[in-house]
């Protein structure tokens, strides 16, 4: 099987994305998160493809796809919507898998939130429920110690420093949330491809800016903020997955701590939570057969493969 590049345009958003697969087959949509593009996926989609239509956009301000100007363009309702343009231009009468890491999980919890009738099942690989990586973010001294850097990346010149030396900072901090030895050259080449396409790191930057999500300093008491946190005030009910829901998660993760779990089941219907030891942040990347086979059976145990009815 081979990578097959598109894009979509239908005049709002232009989107650039890679897919593996027979495109007859049932849409697995993967959304990547920061610093990445659709080459978070690379190694993972081969085993994925064996069942599924596998597709991985360059999400809104990442890699080739477009770049509007301002936060307000990477409110979620924004992101929500290209990846529901995306999925009914490729699919547009079957519901599909959703699959999403790290900032793409944040668009994939949120879509399913509001168009659970899409979806035949919602996966996440290391990342977080809004709910629940809030509260951790007020209560884990850990997670709070862990969220510092995205009060940086929210800052006046953090485009400019993140750009410094060819990108090394960027890179730094990929080594940061857990090991990076699988970024070979041709890997390292396409990351700093995509960042350095124009506006791209004011663009991704952008994703933290518009961000509900409150990230105190470290020694700030937790009384101080109550009645302040937006997402803590949103209702359970808005804030739930209708549909069966993976989580796979990399138990040596830097940036997410396994606090971020805590109390996920009751926003949940029908929670599969897997747990890989050895492994941390970039998870697709440390260990794509693995995840791609906890992911495989547990759509065969839930009836949501080809030719199984759900």
């Amino acid at each position: 099987m081979e990578f097959t590049s598109a894009f979509f345009d239908d005049g709002e958003r232009r989107l650039h994305y890679v897919s593996m697969g027979n495109p007859a087959g049932p849409l697995l949509l993967c959304l990547h998160g920061f610093p990445e593009y659709w080459g978070g996926w690379r190694d993972i989609m081969p085993f994925l493809a064996q069942t599924h239509h596998v597709v991985a956009p360059d999400q809104r301000g990442f890699g080739k796809s477009f770049k509007p100007e301002g936060e307000e363009a990477y409110r979620t309702r924004n992101l929500v919507r290209d990846a529901a343009a995306l999925a009914d231009h490729i699919s547009p009468s079957d519901p599909f898998l959703l699959f999403g890491h790290d900032w793409g999980s944040s668009v994939a919890y949120a879509f399913a939130f509001a168009a659970s009738a899409r979806l035949r099942g919602l996966i996440v690989a290391n990342g977080v429920h809004p709910y629940t990586f809030q509260k951790s973010i007020i209560d884990d001294p850990d997670q709070r110690a862990a969220s510092q850097y995205m009060r940086f990346l929210r800052s006046d010149g953090a485009a400019a420093v993140m750009r410094q030396d060819n990108y090394r900072r960027t890179l730094t901090m990929i080594a940061g949330f857990s090991r990076s030895d699988w970024m070979s050259a041709d890997a390292k080449a396409g990351y700093l491809e995509a960042w350095s396409a124009d506006g791209a790191m004011e663009a991704m930057l952008n994703w933290y800016r518009s961000s509900p999500v409150i990230v105190p300093p470290k020694n700030q008491p937790a009384a101080e903020l109550a009645g302040q946190v937006p997402v803590l005030e949103l209702s359970q009910d808005a804030l739930r997955v209708r549909v069966p829901h993976l989580v796979v998660w990399g138990e040596q993760d830097e940036a997410l701590r396994p606090s971020c779990l805590d109390g996920l089941e009751r926003f949940a219907d029908d929670l599969t939570i897997e747990k890989v030891p050895r492994c941390g942040h970039w998870i697709l990347h440390e260990q794509p057969e693995r995840v791609a086979a906890i992911v495989i059976d547990w759509a065969r145990d839930k009836a949501l493969l080809p030719g199984q009815s759900g």
